[in-house]
């Protein structure tokens, strides 16, 4: 057969294959079983095997593997939960070839420069006289390799180098739609789940309850109930024991209350930071009512062990019916947090239904967005900053600005208590823009005083960050006060970043070039790539707290945090861990080489006034980064 009509059978029986429904509706396994069968067969190969490369391009290793040999003589397929593994240091020339070539040809595998490294143990053992190899692609980053094995000495002709780099193709266009399913399962997952509890959210809870309205509608005589949960004291866990701990109390709650059966439980939802709405499609009345209002109090007044802390917490409860409380979705929600409230106000652990009569006192997450916008309006929140160390732990070099809100009658409230509201009133660049105004009040501040403070970090949220005019808007602020933007290092969050779009890409550019840094924030906890962090101007990550938090104890904690410092070293990154709590955090830290501290150990956050009494004596004087 000629080599062009080589050619073209090659590739119409892989186009037959690759666009067959049954093909297409394979898992993974089946998928990499039909193409290296495919193979084989047609090039007359004994082995066909498909490798996945290690991101730092230091290991290849065996996904899966077709010896026809082995199949013909009944042996069990290929055990894939004990891989071959090929180390990177023993095969460099190999390695080499795999990222700079389109395809390696050896014909006499045994001898060529960049596969004779396999003759011992692996080539002469196995027979194996020529090896065709193909890398497969993400981008234009290798990550990975289709390996045909031969047992006789064979020249390769151009029709086989096609074929098999449009194979290799092939299993590069399945990672790439692999990647897209899970990357819009995860993004379907944050739009209707809370990633703390695993429980549903508001965004969830408007849709069922928009769906049984209308199905009253349709069918009448349909009602529902509403409970909405709030927690009595979580500030307080947050204040005095740390976040941790309060996210734990979060977690735990919203474990128990899912496991509670509750006679037309439709939906159980975290809401906000310490609340839970639950709808009922069964209307209990009366004493059923409060029965269960009662249980829902003792199930959630159990003592919660954590971290070594016994902690107790109480709720309030508020309730409200459909159709008599509310006509649609935000009367609803309106009518419950008022009786929510109402019930606070009575004291801790208490259970009220919704009347007409608490309706104008109580006070609602509606009110609650009317109040933020105005205190944004008048520049009435607060800045606590909470210094970074050195990981001597002795030197401060940096703090980071976190906004508070001194409320009028609820007191100071933390950011668990309002950002939601803002983010879903499109308040964030707003609040963004007055925490930079009193930060850069502040550090205008301090210059007066000949004050040596250091760099500010500043958060930036993702609705900052996607605003093509980010870096006009922050120049116009730091011209206000007189402050320079590189006293600023602006943090962003890994989510806020998974678009590749380029105003993102454009507006941190800018940043850097007006003299401001950047870093990754809670990094670990998003779904950001290498090829991403390569390609945006940051310069230090930081490690999330919920890493550091149980190091060094827990071995997946401690290798995640090794391999984040493995990274950043890498990249020529700095790296900040958050969340350092105790010694033993620190000596663990300070022994991996993360070159900055953060934590409870070390302070909370504190007024601008503390920040300067307690870390700004020439003792205390921070140095230069």
């Amino acid at each position: 057969m000629s080599e062009n009509r080589l050619f073209t059978d090659f590739h119409e029986r892989l186009m037959k294959l690759s666009h067959s429904p049954e093909f297409i509706q394979d898992e993974r396994e089946q998928k990499l079983a039909a193409l290296t069968e495919l193979c084989a067969s047609a090039l007359e190969v004994e082995r066909v095997s498909i490798w996945q490369l290690s991101h730092g391009h230091e290991q290849l290793t065996c996904e899966y593997l077709h010896d026809a040999k082995a199949e013909a003589s009944g042996a069990p397929r290929y055990d894939s939960t004990h891989p071959l593994v090929l180390l990177g240091d023993e095969h460099p020339r190999y390695f080499e070839a795999l990222c700079n070539a389109r395809v390696i040809d050896a014909s006499d595998a045994q001898t060529d420069e960049r596969t004779n490294t396999f003759s011992k143990g692996y080539l002469t053992a196995l027979g194996i006289q020529s090896m065709l190899d193909a890398p497969i692609f993400d981008g234009s980053r290798p990550s990975g390799v289709i390996c045909l094995e031969a047992m006789h000495r064979r020249t390769w002709t151009l029709p086989e180098l096609s074929f098999v780099a449009a194979l290799a193709d092939t299993v590069s266009l399945i990672n790439t739609h692999e990647a897209w399913v899970e990357s819009k399962r995860k993004l379907d997952y944050v739009t209707h789940f809370d990633t703390l509890t695993g429980l549903a959210n508001l965004n969830t809870l408007r849709e069922r309850m928009g769906y049984q309205i209308s199905k009253a509608r349709r069918h009448g005589h349909h009602h529902f109930l509403l409970i909405w949960t709030d927690l009595d004291r979580l500030k307080t866990i947050n204040d005095g024991l740390g976040p941790q701990i309060g996210d734990a109390v979060i977690a735990e709650i919203g474990r128990r209350l899912g496991e509670m059966h509750v006679p037309g439980k439709d939906v159980l939802a975290r809401i906000g930071g310490d609340e839970f709405a639950l709808l009922l499609t069964t209307v209990p009345r009366g004493q059923e009512l409060d029965k269960l209002n009662r249980r829902i109090l003792e199930t959630i007044s159990q003592p919660i062990e954590t971290q070594g802390q016994s902690i107790n917490v109480t709720a309030s409860l508020g309730t409200c019916r459909f159709p008599g409380d509310g006509r649609d979705v935000d009367d609803l929600l309106r009518s419950a947090e008022a009786a929510m409230y109402h019930a606070k106000s009575q004291g801790p652990n208490q259970a009220r239904p919704f009347d007409n009569s608490i309706q104008a006192t109580a006070r609602s997450r509606f009110a609650l967005e009317r109040e933020l916008r105005l205190a944004i309006h008048e520049r009435k929140l607060d800045v606590f900053y909470q210094p970074i160390f050195d990981n001597s732990g002795k030197q401060m070099v940096g703090a980071e600005a976190l906004v508070r809100w001194h409320h009028p009658e609820r007191g100071l409230l933390p950011p668990i208590e309002f950002l939601e509201v803002a983010r879903g009133a499109g308040l964030m660049r707003e609040l963004g823009e007055c925490v930079l105004h009193r930060v850069c009040q502040d550090i205008q501040h301090a210059s007066r005083q000949k004050l040596n403070l250091p760099v500010i970090s500043v958060n930036l949220a993702s609705e900052q960050v996607l605003a093509p005019n980010l870096p006009e808007d922050i120049q116009a602020i730091c011209a206000e006060y007189r402050v320079s933007p590189g006293r600023l290092h602006f943090e962003v969050t890994e989510d806020a970043i998974q678009g590749d779009s380029q105003i993102l890409r454009n507006t941190l550019t800018k940043l850097v070039e007006a003299g401001s840094a950047l870093s990754i924030d809670d990094f670990g906890t998003g779904y950001s790539s290498l090829s991403r962090l390569k390609s945006l101007p940051f310069s230090r990550i930081k490690v999330d707290r919920s890493f550091i938090r149980d190091i060094p104890g827990d071995e997946d904690d401690c290798a995640i945090t090794l391999s984040i410092i493995g990274l950043a070293r890498g990249l020529g990154l700095d790296i900040v861990a958050e969340g350092v709590e105790s010694e033993e955090h620190e000596r663990w830290l300070r022994a991996h080489d993360c070159q900055f501290l953060q934590g409870f150990k070390y302070s909370k956050p504190v007024p601008f006034n503390e920040l300067v009494s307690k870390f700004l004596s020439p003792a205390n004087a921070p140095a230069h980064h």
